[in-house]
This record gives C-alpha cells, sequence and structure tokens, in this order.
C-alpha cells in the first residue's frame, strides 16, 4: 500500500510515519508538509528508500496534486491548530482547514485514492453539559479550529460522495506525551515542563471542565489502523480515545504535580476555562482498535524523556 500523510511532519506525524515504514503492509510513504509549524527534525531516521518528501501547502492544487499521485491511501493530519489561538488566526484557519481540506480531497478524488482518513477532534463538542457524549451529539464548536474540523467532516462526507473513495474522520481526545514534533501548547505537555522547571501550573476557570487525553502514540496508531484496515473502521466519525482517560483539569495538574514534583496550582476563577467534554469511545470498539497507555505512564515517560536528553 502507497500512504500519503499530510502534515507528515507535525506532532502526530512525527510518530505516524516511523511507524508506516515498520509496517509490512506499506511500500512506499509519501509525506507533504510546508514546515509553516514543523520542521524537518521530525524525519531523522526516515529518509531513504520508500519514503518520498513533498514540500508544499495543502491549499495549493499545484503542489498536493502530484503528492496524490500513485497513492492508495490520505491521512490527512496538516491542519492549524491551538484551537485557542485560532480566534485570533479566523481567516488563515480556514483557508488552511477548510479550503485545504477541500483541495486534498478533491486531489485523492482525481487521483483514484481508494481511502481518506481526515483528522478531527473531540473539541468540535464544546461545552456539553451531559456525561459521556458519543458521536450521535451534535457538535457545538466554540473556536475556529474546532468550527473547522465540523466543517471538514462535511466535506469528507460529499467528496466520498462524489468520488466513491472510503473515508473516516477520527475526533481525536487532546494529545500529550514524548514525540520527535512534540507540541508544548497543549495542557499536559505544558504543565510537565513548567513543573519540571519548578514554575507554577496554571489553571483557567475553577479546573472541573473535563478532556479526555490520549497520548500521541496511541493517536498515530489509530491513524494506522483507520489507514491500512479500512474495512474496520466502516463509521463516517469515531472519537479516539479510552473512556478512562476523561480528566478535570484540575486533575491533571495534580497528577502532574504529584508525578513530576510538588509544585504550586493556581486557578485564575475569573478566566473562561474553555470548552468541557467527557467524551464516550464505545463505538471505537468496533474497529478492533484501543489505547495503550495511561496518562499517568504518558507523564513520566515525557518527565524522563526531559531528564535523559538534558
Amino acid at each position: 500500500m502507497n500512504v500519503l500523510v499530510t502534515g507528515g511532519c507535525g506532532y502526530i506525524g512525527s510518530v505516524l510515519v516511523p511507524l508506516l515504514q515498520q509496517d509490512e503492509r506499506v511500500e512506499q510513504i509519501t509525506v507533504l508538509d510546508d514546515f509553516s509549524a514543523s520542521s524537518p527534525r521530525s524525519l531523522f531516521g526516515t529518509l531513504g528508500d520508500g519514503l518520498t518528501f513533498y514540500e508544499g501547502d495543502v491549499r495549493e492544487d499545484g503542489e498536493v496534486e502530484p503528492a496524490c499521485r500513485g497513492v492508495d491511501t490520505v491521512i490527512h493530519l496538516a491542519a492549524i491548530t491551538g484551537a485557542d489561538s485560532t480566534h485570533d488566526r479566523r481567516a488563515e484557519t480556514v483557508a488552511t482547514n477548510v479550503e485545504g481540506t477541500r483541495t486534498v480531497l478533491n486531489a485523492a478524488g482525481t487521483a483514484g485514492v481508494e481511502n481518506v482518513v481526515l483528522a478531527s477532534s473531540c473539541n468540535i463538542y464544546g461545552r456539553a453539559s451531559s456525561r459521556d457524549i458519543d458521536e450521535s451529539v451534535e457538535p457545538e464548536p466554540l473556536n475556529p479550529y474546532a468550527e473547522t474540523k465540523h466543517e471538514s467532516e462535511s466535506l469528507l462526507r460529499e467528496a466520498k460522495a462524489e468520488f466513491g473513495f472510503d473515508g473516516t474522520a477520527l475526533r481525536l481526545a487532546t494529545n500529550y506525551g514524548h514525540a520527535p514534533g512534540v507540541r508544548f501548547n497543549l495542557v499536559v505537555n505544558q504543565f510537565v515542563f513548567r513543573a519540571l522547571t519548578d514554575r507554577p501550573l496554571t489553571v483557567y476557570g475553577d479546573g472541573t471542565n473535563w478532556r479526555p487525553f490520549i497520548h500521541v502514540r496511541d493517536a498515530a496508531r489509530a491513524y494506522r489502523h483507520a489507514a491500512l484496515a479500512p474495512d474496520d473502521w466502516s463509521r463516517e466519525v469515531y472519537n479516539v480515545g479510552a473512556n478512562g482517560e476523561n480528566y478535570q483539569i484540575a486533575t491533571i495538574a495534580d497528577i502532574v504535580s504529584r508525578e513530576v514534583q510538588s509544585v504550586d496550582i493556581s486557578y485564575l476563577e475569573d478566566e473562561r476555562p474553555g470548552p468541557s467534554y467527557h467524551v464516550d469511545f464505545d463505538r471505537l470498539a468496533e474497529t478492533g482498535y484501543e489505547t495503550e497507555w495511561t496518562l499517568r505512564e504518558g507523564v513520566r515517560d515525557l518527565r524522563d524523556a526531559f531528564r535523559r536528553e538534558t
């Protein structure tokens, strides 16, 4: 199988590409990235036979179309992330996350791609009052990032009908954990770094808002599974995470303080805490995929990675 990974040098891509290289079902990998939020460092150890790299922007037809030629499956990760920051980057976020997705889907359809796996997010659920939100709950996105992910799911649905390829959207829990392309605008990773550098952990609001979390290596495994075994992922959307990995932000701060080192935790109760969603992942069991990491294990692993590398 030949696989294209857009945004393959990003956080998840930096783990996914080596996973694909190790899989005997994969013959060729193509990576498309414009380095706007990533680095060639993510490709250390991957270049050579079996991997082709294109530097390109998913918004540009002429840069996406060559990357899609001869591809069986597309994993579309490229996006502007960092949900809070997109309030100040709405036009850019729409251009990349919506129009870029449209460009990728059209190029995939024209090239005869058989399957598309789209990166979506549980962030699209917004501030849900109910617990255990499953895929039947109507999303209520609160920021441009979530809005564009929701719209991208609609684009995938339309492209499947137009071009006839298989496709699914993975609504991932919030990522964390050590990876070559690790990001630090994510709450767990940021808290671990702050604790290691003996700084307080700042919680917006009272810390009671819920989020599900998934280790970046489990996220990469989910994308590989959906790309290489599409018959197992027959639904339009899947929440991807684990029921036991829903946490309140105050609990995250407490876990980091216990597992890394004891630091002060401050609460800015006058600040809006952002989205809150407690998610149900039962549908995911239909695919045969399940996560392997717990948050405590991931926190310890990231802690140890910092200590090994400094």
